[in-house]
């Protein structure tokens, strides 16, 4: 499938942590999406009826699960997840999460992976918009309905609640999940995009500076040729990257004249001021060096954009804070970027400032 004039990958994720192409059946759009209840995106588990046996950060760890088969703890044995204790009483355990920005929901990974017998019989999700944080006395609504919860397994279910225009779709700062009546689920994921109120900055503050390549402000990576070992959504994670697995890398490529590219859709349309490049972390892999263009288009639909260069061929170094400001040419307001990247490598992070039209 293609879209856009650039191919529209769908992937999955192997043991050894490559990214693979798959069918669509296999990989739902929304999973292109962020996922708002990422730890490393700000999100917070607040509260939780019980987590007896394995506790309830566990839900939005970053990496996948794992099973360890001699490890126990005074309580039982040890699991990575939240898992609650067996309910001898009447109710179900419930885990509230604070995502990391508001935005729409377009869907969820409930992945009971190594419960075995100790999984739910089924979850729902409800979701409210409390950004003033005070979420027990806020109006929680259904997005996601009766769910069977096999054991061991990742279950890849769209939200029941949201229209498809982003715009229109009703924006959510918290998740509670509901487990049936008790047990264990490895990790939550939300996904959805990231929806800023722009408002008092485009009527107070026109000319202050954002990240508009920040996913926490509302930017997305819509397109890339390659994320063979590495998603790039990753680029726009807050914080500096962890490692060399938190942040956008390609395989090795034998074409001659071969460049990777990834496209981002910022967070809002706007001109930009300064870069910088950072390959933290990618010190025998990092691309020889890249250009960055940009665009201005009122949808993803890039299939007749005008392409203008932002940021003329440069070096890279490994393990390095590229910053970039005079070289930095932005005449006319774009709304997406390309970062090309010659041959290949790994980019642990990009920031775009500018200011917002």
């Amino acid at each position: 499938m293609e879209t856009n004039g650039f191919p529209n990958p769908l992937w999955k994720v192997d043991d050894e942590n490559r990214v693979e192409m798959t069918k669509d059946e296999l990989a739902p759009a929304f999973t292109h999406l962020i996922n708002l209840a990422a730890e490393r995106f700000g999100a917070k588990v607040l509260w939780c009826t019980d987590d007896f046996f394995a506790e309830k950060e566990n839900l939005i760890k970053p990496e996948k699960a794992i099973f360890i088969p001699e490890k126990f703890t005074e309580r039982g044995k040890w699991m990575d997840g939240w898992e609650s204790r067996r309910k001898r009483t009447e109710g179900h355990d419930i885990a509230v999460i604070q995502l990391g920005a508001a935005g729409t929901i377009k869907g969820f990974d409930v992945d009971t992976s190594h419960f075995l017998g100790n999984q739910p019989e089924y979850c729902t999700i409800e979701a409210c918009y409390a950004p003033d944080g005070d979420w027990e006395n806020a109006a929680w609504v259904e997005v996601l309905g009766k769910t069977m919860l096999n054991p061991g397994s990742q279950h890849l279910v769209e939200s029941s609640v949201g229209a498809k225009a982003r715009d229109l779709a009703p924006l959510f700062t918290h998740v509670k999940l509901h487990i049936h009546p008790d047990g264990g689920v490895a990790r939550l994921r939300v996904y959805g995009e990231v929806q800023r109120d722009w408002s008092d900055v485009r009527t107070m503050h026109a000319s202050s500076i954002h990240d508009l390549a920040s996913a926490q402000n509302g930017a997305l990576a819509i397109q890339c040729n390659d994320m063979f070992f590495s998603h790039m959504n990753n680029l726009i994670m807050p914080g500096r990257g962890v490692n060399m697995g938190d942040g956008w890398e390609t395989k090795r490529n034998r074409t001659p004249n071969n460049h990777d590219w990834v496209i981002v859709r910022l967070a809002h349309k706007g001109i930009l001021k300064k870069a910088m490049i950072d390959t933290a972390h990618f010190k025998g892999n990092y691309p020889e060096s890249f250009t960055l263009e940009g665009c201005m288009s009122d949808s993803d639909d890039l299939s007749n954009a005008k392409w203008s260069t932002l940021i003329e061929r440069a070096k890279l170094q490994a393990h390095h804070e590229h910053a970039y400001e005079k070289e930095l040419v932005c005449k006319e307001p774009v709304s997406h970027v390309r970062l090309n990247i010659f041959p290949d490598g790994g980019v642990s992070r990009m920031r775009l400032w500018g200011t917002i039209v």
